[in-house]
């Protein structure tokens, strides 16, 4: 964990960080004003504003702890969670940041499950503080929200004030957590009270996803982050004072200002019996990094409801009556999304899906709807359903909040594919249907923007390809498309081969383009191939206007052979996984597997193969040799990847014996062809690359 504090101008930043391990070292930093940006470090009067807005609201701290409340007194703190993301892991789920919630509400109410096993020593000073963390039900505008946003931007590998920019609700109406890939160095940091007066645009919360809540990309033990974060953001200092380095004898000569936590010099293990200053520490607080986090003291929980009756930073404003209704925290929230997720859109016949009800607010019941799928109905919030047939179908869910209800349906949902899946050959030229779905593939566009679709703007061969129109605005966002089900159990050695074309729209782009394959009907998926904007993806080289490849020139062919025999299942796929970088259209062509044991396949027969080309791959020059078995009537003819017939080598009958051929291969374009022998009804092939 790394925890940044700053007391330059008397003022406190901290970034906090967690692990999962024990005894692993903290370090922070001072003078970290560059964490504010540019106007900060350029501002002469920020050291004496800071000084100033400190010394008020210590001052108004000392003056409450003699009047105020100490806990209990039932505030209530509008949040919003900001996912910054650029599609990947960080991306976090709803889920995710409900539990992170649920665990705040917990530790600041002291109804975590470990509060009443701290050291006996300290169990009377265990705090319920008495603040409620809730969603915001209404946004800045007063439209409908279930609190969490999500911005798509490649500034989450930041984390920085350039980020927070990108989205930030008014600070005296709601606490700001910006969950990201990145905390600008740390696993999280804030800014107390008297710094964050003077930069309301950046005060509030940035974490690592790595440390929000404890389940999905976090953890158990990374789990408190948010709680001392949020202990910061509403004025605590460390539990061993402004000192930015835990376990430094020095820091005994420190203090938090607060007078029920023994001076300490800070821990980052959980030693229960530590004496550092004189004194048993309190190391379970939430406010050290010892790692096994359970309390706040009655005096900290002072401190902090102090900050929330204080105008530093506006911190009075948040818990007031009219805010609480305007941001729909007030507990009469009414019903206005009905939305639902799903484990997955792709499975095979007899798999399951699981839907969870992600409508808000005060959603009281639901009737879900499921055609095809068993059971047919439910009321559940999290309901699984079995799909025995293949086909493609649709959900729906209407939720009530006892007065009102709304309904939502997602057609065309869920794809289930056959299993066993085809068994031929998968040879897709796109020629043969108007949409994927007709044909078996699936499309997901996960960003709702252009998608996979079929096209007969150009195609390599026939009329028709299916294409991807990429641009700018879609830098960072994921497109995929996988083939339907291909039964390969009685398979050898397996090819996937593809036609491709694609342009850059400058030389900067770096769109990617990655083939998986799957036995487990997508389930899980295995990388095999890679290819780059910047290496071997480009076909069109650059081109400002939608690029439209003219003629085979502009088209690049690629193969897969790396997929072994634990791959010959009855459920494989294949799925291309496109990420923008702002280039170009991406187009795909003429698809195939072979190693079926229907349709083009080697063959090994008897005492050696039955049918082979020399050489292999070929240039100028090949033949291909015939181990006929038995004489008699033989056809031989050269094919491309779609079974078409290029050229007939031999029609007629051949005696038994070996008998070579020779192929035209100097016409041909560079690509996968074979040579199809076929005898008393009997189809025997092998493939062969033309250079």
């Amino acid at each position: 964990m790394k925890n940044r504090t700053l007391l330059l101008f008397a003022a406190l930043s901290t970034a906090f960080s967690l692990a999962a391990q024990t005894d692993v070292p903290f370090q922070c930093g001072h003078d970290e004003v560059w964490r504010l940006g540019a106007d900060a470090q350029n501002d002469p009067t920020l050291a004496e504003r800071i000084d100033a807005a400190n010394a008020e609201l210590e001052a108004f701290t000392r003056e409450f702890e003699q009047t105020g409340e100490r806990g209990g007194g039932g505030y209530i703190v509008p949040i919003v969670f900001h996912i910054i993301h650029n599609n990947g892991p960080e991306n976090i789920g709803d889920e995710q940041i409900l539990d992170a919630v649920r665990i705040l509400n917990d530790d600041f109410n002291r109804s975590n499950p470990d509060w009443d096993n701290v050291r006996p020593e300290f169990l009377d000073r265990v705090a319920d503080v008495g603040i409620e963390f809730r969603l915001a039900g209404k946004d800045p505008q007063g439209n409908c929200t279930n609190g969490i946003t999500r911005t798509v931007s490649a500034l989450t590998n930041a984390g920085d004030e350039d980020m927070k920019a990108l989205i930030v609700w008014p600070r005296n109406r709601y606490l700001n957590v910006w969950v990201a890939a990145s905390a600008n160095g740390s696993a999280g940091y804030t800014f107390r009270p008297g710094t964050a007066q003077w930069y309301p645009l950046e005060d509030g919360i940035v974490l690592q996803h790595t440390y929000t809540g404890s389940i999905g990309t976090s953890s158990p033990g990374r789990s408190r982050a948010l709680t001392h974060e949020v202990g910061h953001w509403i004025n605590l200092p460390h539990t061993w004072g402004d000192g930015n380095t835990p376990a430094v004898s020095s820091n005994c000569n420190q203090d938090d200002g607060v007078t029920d936590t023994p001076n300490t010099i800070g821990w980052t293990s959980c030693n229960l019996s530590g004496t550092t200053c004189g004194s048993l520490d309190n190391v379970e607080n939430y406010m050290d990094y010892s790692y096994c986090s359970k309390m706040f003291t009655n005096g900290q929980a002072t401190r902090m409801i102090a900050s929330l009756n204080s105008a530093t930073a506006q911190r009075n404003q948040l818990w007031q009556t009219t805010n609480l209704i305007n941001t729909g925290t007030n507990g009469n929230a009414t019903l206005c999304a009905a939305r639902f997720e799903t484990t997955s859109t792709v499975i095979c016949e007899g798999a399951t899906v699981t839907y969870t009800d992600l409508s808000y607010n005060n959603v009281t019941g639901r009737t879900w709807s499921f055609p095809g799928g068993t059971p047919s109905t439910s009321t559940a919030s999290n309901p699984v359903v079995t799909y025995a047939d293949a086909g493609i179908y649709p959900a729906t869910l209407t939720v009530t909040d006892g007065n009102s209800s709304l309904s939502t349906t997602a057609n065309d949902l869920v794809t289930v594919s056959s299993d066993p899946g085809a068994v031929v050959e998968l040879v897709e030229g796109f020629e043969t249907a108007a949409t994927l779905p007709e044909l078996g593939w699936v499309a997901l566009n996960p960003n709702a923007d252009n998608g996979f679709q079929i096209t007969n703007a150009a195609a390599y061969t026939g009329s028709a390809s299916t294409r991807l129109q990429n641009n700018t605005t879609m830098i960072g966002k994921t497109d995929i498309l996988i083939t339907p089900t291909v039964d390969l159990r009685e398979a050898e050695d397996v090819v996937l081969s593809f036609r491709y074309a694609f342009a850059r729209r400058s030389s900067s782009n770096d769109d990617l383009l990655r083939i998986s394959v799957s036995n487990t009907c997508g389930e899980t998926w295995s990388l095999r191939k890679q290819m780059r904007a910047s290496n071997d993806l480009t076909t069109g080289g650059n081109v400002s206007t939608n690029f439209v490849p003219n003629g085979p020139d502009e088209w690049g062919y690629a193969e897969v052979t790396t997929i072994s025999s634990s791959y010959h299942v009855s459920n494989f796929r294949v799925q291309f996984e496109f990420i923008s970088d702002g280039g170009n259209n991406l187009y795909i062509d003429d698809v195939n597997i072979n190693g079926m044991t229907v349709g083009l396949q080697e063959v090994l027969s008897g005492e050696g193969p039955a049918l082979i080309v020399m050489p292999n791959p070929a240039k100028d020059n090949a033949q291909a040799v015939l181990n006929v078995k038995t004489g008699g009537k033989v056809s031989v003819d050269l094919v491309d990847v779609l079974g078409r017939t290029m050229v007939g080598l031999h029609q007629g009958e051949l005696p038994h014996g070996v008998r070579r051929l020779d192929i035209p291969v100097s016409g041909l374009p560079s690509g996968l062809y074979f040579i199809r022998m076929v005898q008393e009804g009997r189809s025997e092939a092998v493939r062969f690359v033309v250079e």
